[in-house]
């Protein structure tokens, strides 16, 4: 979500324990755009959270790790359901502005409303976390941005999780012995969300860099959803005859569950799909029917330890005065047919 992250991010320099997650940081605290003057909070706390696709799987689960922090530690806190909605997460900040929030932990629809988000919290002097995806201050792009104008961020380190992703997939491939010549690589994402670009690229490098040297990659554009990816996936088929093996691997769970589904419909039998997702949330449903399934493996990120992570980060800079890290990652497990229910997935 993803150095890889962005250009200029820096790397990862220490580890601390956070909330009993293993949270790492890159060991700058935040600059110019988390820079708005933030006096301490004394009495009760009133946070607002507010997520884009607020009913998907993940983010419930990070609503309610949220909820379950805020409560143990006495915060007021609001969730929001932004959709994919920019302009309804202009108006919600204003709402919560005026509902006196002390802060605001956003996941943004689309990155271009970052800079107006950004001169709303500062102008308001309320203290502003992003999570999951990365917001520039001055910029609509996270790609293009210097990290000191990249707004903290709660989240996972998309470098780590793709290396995870493209390492099973050549584990997959190289245990199924399959040619590189009669083999393809789906890579489907959202192309302007700059988290996915990096999840992708990491997931490319490391698996060239294990079994998989040699096999062609086809990028595939897609909306982040199963019905999105499942379409254009469906045409990359139509565009790609006598590829007898196929792997597939993308920005989550959505983008690899449709476009196993779309080899799935087109003929190709699990056993000649080597799908990677990576959320686990979807791919379980498969695993939990216990049919055959070209969908083996899955990275799982618990959203649960990211909303509760958010909360901690906030509470500790509105209470203790406690600066924000530039960046801060939970903890993720890949998983299985085998073990997705002892690891504790979920299912959408």
């Amino acid at each position: 979500m993803f150095t890889a992250r962005t250009r200029g991010a820096a790397a990862v320099l220490g580890a601390a324990v956070v909330l009993g997650l293993t949270a790492c940081s890159t060991g700058q605290t935040s600059g110019a755009a988390g820079a708005a003057s933030v006096a301490p909070v004394s009495g009760k706390i009133s946070l607002t959270y507010l997520q884009k696709q607020g009913d998907q799987q993940y983010f419930i689960d990070e609503a309610n790790g949220a909820k379950a922090k805020a409560a143990a530690l006495g915060i007021d806190l609001k969730v929001v359901n932004l959709g994919n909605d920019a302009n309804q997460t202009v108006s919600d900040i204003q709402s919560a502005i005026a509902q006196k929030s002390n802060g605001l932990i956003v996941v943004v629809p689309d990155p271009a409303v970052g800079p107006q988000v950004v001169q709303m919290a500062k102008d308001a002097k309320v203290a502003l976390l992003t999570s999951d995806d990365q917001v520039c201050a001055n910029g609509p792009t996270p790609a293009s941005c210097a990290l000191a104008d990249m707004v903290p961020r709660i989240g996972f380190s998309g470098q780590q999780m793709g290396a995870e992703v493209g390492k099973r997939a050549a584990e997959e491939f190289k245990k199924a012995g399959w040619n590189a010549t009669d083999t393809r690589i789906i890579s489907a994402w959202q192309q302007d969300v700059t988290v996915c670009g990096d999840r992708v690229k990491a997931a490319k490098d490391a698996f060239a860099g294990g079994a998989g040297a040699g096999v062609q990659n086809i990028d595939v554009a897609t909306d982040n959803t199963p019905t999105g990816a499942q379409d254009k996936v469906a045409a990359t088929l139509t565009a790609n005859p006598g590829v007898k093996h196929w792997i597939v691997w993308g920005c989550n769970d959505e983008n690899v569950q449709g476009g196993v589904t779309a080899l799935q419909n087109a003929g190709v039998t699990p056993d000649n799909i080597d799908g990677v997702g990576l959320g686990a949330y979807l791919a379980c449903k498969d695993w939990g029917a216990g049919t055959p399934s070209g969908m083996k493996a899955s990275l799982f990120i618990n959203g649960s330890d990211i909303g509760a992570l958010a909360v901690q980060t906030m509470y500790d800079k509105l209470k203790n005065g406690k600066p924000f890290p530039q960046e801060a990652f939970a903890p993720t497990t890949m998983v299985d047919a085998t073990t997705w229910q002892s690891a504790g997935v979920k299912c959408s």
